[in-house]
């Protein structure tokens, strides 16, 4: 185990043999020394500085189905809602006088925010805000419309591959999404110049050990420039809405790995973690995370955009709690970081 850990922290890089060897044989003693040296690796290359940013959801109108979210388009107890373009850029607003430099959207893929609307919105926000870097989470588009959105001024997008195993995709989403398509979106995006954003859930029905080794080999080989992972947490009003959340321990494992299998890489310390437990996402920071993604959607439709239920979208997961935010980062001698961060910093590895 020592072996494995000294090689990991060396040349951050192992095989997929290695890495199942870890995760299966990783124990407390095992976890702590990776936590350390993640850390150590994340304030080399970051200083003890977490980066925040904010999050607007724009939209929980989806068409997808995926079997696991509580937006999906056919939970028809969902209250559904649309934030207006005005409404998006009340938040950047906001945001910005709070200290946000960078704004990230998110939302269900929802046919309204169409290139039509979002090439405009996009181009405002970045004229207004030429300092701050626009992140974007709108799912899975054509070349066409990732490369429009990034000729209008959006630099980073986030898209989830959830599994590296088209089997286990499979089993989690409706027969009309594609794994191949989604990896095929996250390379386009690479291509295009976007630094993007890959991840998984922890803990999903029917997910094993080697299912993750296939995660961790995945990341190793795209190399995304950001990686978001988090606990499976489904929603009850889902075909999967039966199932336990994750490992709170094994994704804090598993973050730990990823930052030292990519050390430059933009690591977020999930709402999903929030979620599940109020401390875990500052023991996410402390085992390698670098990014925090407060809340600066409208409050009165936070509560809408139910991924699952008791979605952390207050305290320290909104923009107005960083002050409680940076008095828990302080407990472990962090600081936040209004920066949108050095892009060779960032992203060179």
């Amino acid at each position: 185990m020592d072996a494995l850990v000294d090689r990991l922290v060396c040349e951050h890089r192992l095989d997929a043999a290695q890495l199942g060897s870890l995760l299966e044989s990783c124990d407390d003693r095992a976890f702590n020394i990776l936590r350390k040296h993640a850390a150590e690796v994340a304030q080399r290359h970051f200083g003890r500085r977490v980066y925040i940013r904010g999050l607007i959801e724009v939209s929980n109108y989806c068409r997808n189905n995926c079997l696991y979210c509580g937006i999906r388009r056919d939970n028809r107890a969902v209250e559904r809602y649309r934030l207006t373009d005005e409404q998006i850029l009340s938040a950047c607003e906001a945001g910005y006088q709070l200290g946000f430099r960078t704004f990230v959207m998110q939302g269900g893929e929802d046919g309204a925010f169409a290139d039509k609307r979002l090439v405009p919105l996009i181009s405002t926000i970045h004229s207004r805000y030429p300092d701050c870097a626009i992140t974007l989470s709108l799912g899975e588009r054509s070349e066409e419309s990732y490369k429009a959105l990034y000729e209008a001024g959006a630099r980073r997008y986030l898209l989830r591959h959830e599994s590296a195993s088209p089997q286990l995709y499979a089993s989690l989403h409706p027969s009309d999404m594609s794994w191949s398509n989604r990896i095929e979106c996250i390379k386009t995006l690479k291509h295009i110049g976007y630094q993007t954003g890959m991840g998984m859930m922890v803990g999903a029905p029917g997910q094993t050990l080697d299912h993750l080794v296939q995660d961790l080999m995945l990341l190793q080989q795209i190399r995304p420039q950001m990686v978001g992972i988090g606990p499976f947490i489904p929603h009850s009003a889902t075909p999967l809405g039966h199932y336990k959340a994750g490992s709170v321990q094994t994704t804090l494992l598993l973050i730990s790995i990823i930052r030292l299998l990519l050390p430059n890489a933009l690591i977020p310390s999930t709402t999903a973690l929030a979620t599940l437990s109020p401390m875990a996402q500052i023991e996410g920071i402390a085992a390698g995370a670098n990014v925090i993604m407060p809340n600066l959607s409208p409050t009165d439709v936070r509560r809408n955009y139910e991924i699952y239920e008791g979605k952390a979208a207050f305290g320290t997961e909104a923009a107005e709690g960083l002050k409680m935010l940076s008095d828990r980062l302080a407990t472990i001698n962090y600081e936040i970081s209004y920066d949108i961060g050095n892009y060779n910093e960032e992203v060179k590895i």
